[in-house]
């Protein structure tokens, strides 16, 4: 089954666009890309960090999950104010999890229409150790359009 994606007047609309972020520079290109999307289907951008946690947790690991939460929510902000939103809503969401995972279950959960996610360019002189990224898992399990950025 194909994904049924939003249509008006024939056109295919990307109403709800999420963009997983990791804070690096390559960010930045994706987030001009999802804007000029927005912009032009008149859409909505989440932004999604997903912290990945380790299995042992006390009160140490804890507070240095809160830690990097308030830094993630700090390097979001900035983000957002970086871009000039226009007309366009930029939701902010930060998850505890499996990246993979969790990006796949907010797309599912919450209406999105594509995923614009930054990759890294692969050359054939030196072929990937595993094909296993982030971004090709992403683009797999996604029941959604997805958007790779290199």
């Amino acid at each position: 089954m194909l994904y049924p994606l939003r249509e008006s007047e024939g056109t295919i609309v990307f109403a709800h666009i999420l963009l997983p972020v990791d804070f690096t520079e390559k960010n930045a290109v994706a987030l001009d890309v999802a804007m000029k999307l927005a912009q032009q289907y008149h859409g909505r951008i989440t932004l999604l960090h997903v912290i990945e946690p380790i299995e042992y947790e006390d009160d140490e690991v804890r507070s240095f999950y809160q830690t990097l939460e308030a830094k993630a929510w700090e390097k979001m902000k900035a983000m957002v104010e970086s871009v000039d939103k226009g007309e366009v809503p930029i939701m902010q969401q930060i998850i505890l999890g499996r990246r993979a995972t969790c990006i796949v279950e907010y797309v599912t959960t919450d209406d999105v229409d594509l995923v614009v996610l930054s990759s890294h360019k692969i050359g054939f002189d030196q072929p990937p150790k595993t094909w296993a990224t982030l971004s090709h898992q992403v683009s797999i399990l996604c029941p959604c359009p997805v958007l790779l950025l290199k």
